[in-house]
């Protein structure tokens, strides 16, 4: 289940992120991913656990889930 949108030359996902309760997690899951090549924004959401990431291009799952594992929390998928 991905959920994917390609526009203008970047690609929008939207994955699940279990674990975040507050800003502070929302910040240290934005920070780690913001650094994976490619990626132009982050947009973590700690209520919904949505982590919405813009990228030049579709980004490897499993980079995706070490940075969040970095960050102390739990890759669930993409929504």
């Amino acid at each position: 289940m991905t959920s994917q949108t390609d526009t203008h030359g970047s690609v929008t996902t939207v994955y699940k992120v279990t674990g975040m309760s507050c800003g502070h997690c929302e910040g240290a899951v934005s920070g780690e991913i913001s650094q994976l090549p490619g990626v132009s924004s982050v947009t973590a959401v700690a209520s919904s656990g949505e982590v919405t990431v813009v990228s030049a291009a579709p980004l490897d799952e499993a980079a995706v889930r070490a940075a969040v594992d970095e960050a102390g929390f739990e890759l669930a998928g993409t929504v």
